[in-house]
C-alpha cells in the first residue's frame, strides 16, 4: 500500500523557501501572489498491516519536525 505524507510549517514559522518563491515568481513577471508556503511530500510503500498509529509515531519520532511542523497522511487505494 501507498502512504503519502505531507510536511507543512506551522503557521506563525518564517518560510524562507516559500519568500522566495514567492520572489522568484514575481520576478518572472507573475502578479497576485500573495504568499507561499513550501512544505515536503514524502511517499511510503508499506504492508497492509502498518496502522495509523505505527504511521502517527513514524511521522513524529522521524519525517516531521514537531516543533516548527505539521503533517497529513493520506493512504492511496491501489
Amino acid at each position: 500500500m501507498k502512504v503519502r505524507v505531507y510536511v507543512s510549517l506551522k503557521n506563525g514559522v518564517l518560510d524562507p523557501q516559500g519568500r522566495a518563491i514567492q520572489h522568484s515568481l514575481e520576478g518572472l513577471g507573475f502578479s497576485g501572489v500573495r504568499d507561499v508556503r513550501a512544505g515536503r511530500l514524502i511517499e511510503l510503500e508499506v504492508d497492509e498491516t502498518v496502522t495509523d498509529a505505527q504511521l502517527d509515531e513514524m511521522c513524529q519520532k522521524l519525517l516531521a519536525n514537531m516543533v516548527i511542523e505539521n503533517y497529513r497522511v493520506e493512504r492511496i487505494s491501489a
